[in-house]
């Protein structure tokens, strides 16, 4: 049973671990899940280390990044709903107002090819933050502000995508048959495990954000399909990939 609270938290965010006297950061923030493409950008463009975000057991640095004449947020996202819905949380405190955050998905459709791009449309809320910054209901439609923007950039790239729902999902270890195919049948063409808590924390807290995944393993067929999910498969593509997110934006900045 989840109850939905509607008053204030008891626990309430102080931002993340400062390194710098940078305070309030770049307001667009770009949010990468691998950590094979977060150091290659961090090694590729001007970065400066502001702080750093950290639980119990890891830490991660969050940069300013220079990408042409625009200033970024920098921050490698954290895998799974509740630890991106904190990553989204303390970035807010100092001053970040829109999230792009993409990555790695799995497949519900083996039409789409490994790496292919796929913009979600609609969260069916299989995890467990989304319900508490939105309440009841299945699913939670996706903010679009930016999705016209993100195609065009797509077709300057040579860049073909997908477009639907999307599943996400709290338990990748039980993604079984039946629930592939009940998904499947909502229209759903991705599984990850972030979606539906970036759009609901969002939207609870008043912020811009654009979500977008490149296809890896595939679980439309008999037997589960690893493909390119492994962070350094077809990692060449995956910069490229990269890129689309950095336009985006820089395009949403200027």
């Amino acid at each position: 049973m989840i109850i939905f609270g509607k008053g204030e938290p008891m626990i309430k965010t102080h931002g993340i671990h400062l390194t710098s006297d940078i305070s309030v950061f770049p307001k667009v923030a770009v949010g990468v899940f691998s950590h094979f493409l977060f150091e290659d950008i961090i090694t590729k463009y001007q970065c400066k280390k502001v702080g750093y975000m950290k639980n119990a057991n890891f830490s991660r640095d969050v940069y300013i990044l220079k990408y042409k004449e625009v200033e970024l947020t920098l921050f490698m996202a954290s895998v799974g709903s509740s630890h991106i819905a904190a990553d989204i949380e303390e970035l807010a405190y100092n001053g970040v107002k829109t999230f792009i955050i993409f990555g790695n998905c799995g497949v519900l459709d083996k039409n789409i090819p490994d790496c292919g791009i796929i913009i979600p449309n609609r969260a069916y809320k299989e995890d467990g933050v989304s319900y508490h910054y939105v309440g009841d209901g299945d699913y939670i439609e996706l903010y679009d502000k930016y999705k016209n923007d993100f195609k065009k950039i797509l077709k300057e790239y040579n860049f073909d995508y997908f477009e639907g729902a999307t599943w996400t999902t709290d338990a990748f270890y039980r993604e079984t048959r039946d629930k592939v195919d009940y998904f499947k049948k909502l229209g759903c063409l991705s599984v990850e495990m972030e979606t539906s808590a970036i759009a609901a924390v969002c939207e609870y807290k008043g912020l811009d954000y654009f979500t977008f995944y490149y296809a890896g393993d595939n679980l439309d067929s008999i037997e589960w399909e690893e493909r390119s999910l492994h962070g350094e498969s077809m990692l060449d593509k995956k910069k490229e990939v990269a890129i689309l997110a950095l336009e985006l934006a820089r395009k949403i900045s200027r």
